[in-house]
């Protein structure tokens, strides 16, 4: 009875700590923002059909190299993991020791020193951050930017996943951007946004200037009854200024649409007078 029990709290456990790896791997991936009244919303690691995994490599890792200088990174919101092809450098205590180097930390870079592959550490999974590539297009994609700060040296990585519906295209360049700094960038369908919502809550040029003309006319409206109230003790439907403009402003309007429809009828006889005779 002790050993199911047993096995069920370790079962819980396990799931549990699943749901919130998985969950806070999810949470570093997302980014929303609004701009010009519509709602992007990118998601790294949602599934499709074509990429089950998001913008996560099904390898466990992306590759790339410059100059001798090779960088792992992966997965953007995780730790990298090494099925095959480990990297095989030295000093690789910060990520994971030399048994498991690369599996500590979210991006890893390897340069020949003196001969040998040194290991350091580009990135941890703590320190990820996300942001737009131009923040004036959030539809171009996101920046993925992670580091790591050592006593010895600061290195960085900044991966910019660009939007691409149409296809994959892997890590082909590695720019070097100062110090420990580099750059790469892959093209994804998950770089991507989603708009929810394109519909603007704010009022047009045309409703806020009648909103404030309601509101100026009303003030005169209140002002002009209250001075003729206390100070004039006018009473009744006379307390309203200048009735007698409101009581024959129908008419005045009347008056202004029959003008006007006489002009356009003497414009309309005045055309046909000059219609030439015809002589049967």
């Amino acid at each position: 009875m002790n050993l199911w029990r047993f096995l069920l709290q370790f079962i819980s456990l396990l799931i549990i700590r699943r749901l919130i790896v998985i969950r806070s791997v999810s949470a570093v991936c997302e980014y929303s923002i609004t701009h010009e009244n519509t709602h992007y919303n990118f998601n790294l690691v949602a599934p499709s059909k074509q990429f089950p995994h998001g913008v996560l490599s099904e390898d466990g890792y992306y590759k790339v190299s410059s100059n001798g200088t090779v960088v792992w990174f992966q997965r953007l919101c995780d730790a990298m993991i090494f099925n095959h092809d480990p990297p095989r450098c030295f000093d690789c205590w910060e990520c994971g020791g030399s048994s498991h180097c690369g599996m500590g930390c979210s991006a890893l870079m390897s340069n020949v020193i003196s001969g040998y592959p040194v290991c350091i550490t580009m990135g941890q999974t703590p320190t990820i951050t996300i942001d737009l590539i131009d923040k004036r297009n959030p539809q171009m994609g996101l920046i993925v930017k992670m580091k790591h700060n050592s006593p010895h040296m600061s290195c960085s990585l900044s991966v910019s996943v660009v939007c691409d519906s149409n296809q994959v295209q892997v890590p082909q360049t590695l720019e070097r951007v100062g110090g420990c700094s580099y750059a790469t960038q892959l093209r994804h369908p998950s770089g991507c946004a989603i708009i929810e919502s394109t519909n603007s809550n704010g009022l047009g040029w045309f409703v806020t200037l009648l909103i404030i003309i309601l509101c100026l006319f009303g003030s005169y409206l209140i002002a002009g009854a209250t001075y003729r109230f206390f100070y004039l003790h006018i009473r009744g439907i006379d307390i309203l200024p200048n009735l007698e403009f409101w009581d024959s402003l129908p008419h005045r309007a009347q008056s202004a649409f029959m003008c006007l429809v006489g002009k356009f009828k003497g414009h309309s006889e005045g055309y046909q007078s000059f219609d030439p005779p015809v002589d049967f």
